[in-house]
């Protein structure tokens, strides 16, 4: 991936491209693998969340699943670092699917659609903490600003992400044995593109070939708060 970083005026707008901003958008993770038994109701209720615009809803297929006899498709130990990132955040020794995470702060423990719809009207009655422009040119590459208002106390990380919006998998051994899964904004590649210090405007310029939806996120460092994220379909 070619990256351009630079510091720009938090004046600077981006024109004649087709642009994302940050306006009240959760962040979703959920942790799961097509070898868990309890995780198909959590990947059918992502699939619900999907299609909202003020919600970023992602699935993130971890691989220490695979040893019982089958082999997660879409598995990726990024996506088990990031996962266990969480746990240690919160002093925590163990990591478990499926996982439901918000905003990098809360986790989402019933899949009920109330305590789902309630949990997510509260992390969107939340402003973001930075604002994000993402807009995409005619070549495939796409435009990043932020800008903190007020500047960080801390330093960010910003990471860039691309998933395929739904994927169907027939599963022929272990838990999910006979099982046909779908699975929704499927996360296939997260890179952390730079650390940010929060205090002048910060611009990237990141090669996104292809028409895979793509996500950038901007989350305080050390794996805590999602302080912003934006997304081109």
């Amino acid at each position: 991936m070619r990256i351009w970083i630079s510091l720009v005026a938090a004046t600077m707008l981006f024109s004649g491209l087709a642009r994302a901003e940050t306006q009240n958008v959760v962040l979703l993770e959920l942790f799961t693998s097509q070898g868990c038994a309890a995780c198909p109701p959590a990947d059918e209720m992502l699939g619900m969340l999907a299609a909202r615009d003020d919600v970023i809803a992602l699935s993130l297929h971890v691989d220490y699943w695979d040893y019982i006899g089958w082999e997660d498709s879409f598995a990726d130990a990024t996506f088990t670092r990031r996962q266990k990132q969480y746990a240690r955040a919160w002093n925590r020794s163990t990591v478990y699917t499926p996982q439901v995470i918000l905003g990098g702060l809360d986790e989402l423990k019933s899949f009920r659609r109330s305590a789902v719809n309630e949990a997510l009207d509260q992390h969107l009655s939340r402003p973001a903490r930075v604002h994000l422009t993402m807009t995409r040119g005619s070549n495939g590459e796409i435009e990043l600003q932020a800008v903190a208002e007020p500047p960080l106390e801390g330093e960010a990380e910003v990471f860039f992400l691309r998933y395929v919006p739904r994927a169907s998998v027939e599963v022929t051994s272990g838990e999910n044995n006979g099982m046909r899964l779908t699975h929704y904004n499927i996360v296939t590649s997260l890179e952390r593109v730079t650390r940010w210090d929060g205090q002048s405007a910060l611009r990237l310029t990141l090669n996104a070939p292809g028409d895979d939806p793509a996500v950038v996120v901007v989350q305080e460092a050390g794996q805590g708060p999602v302080l912003a994220a934006a997304r081109r379909r």
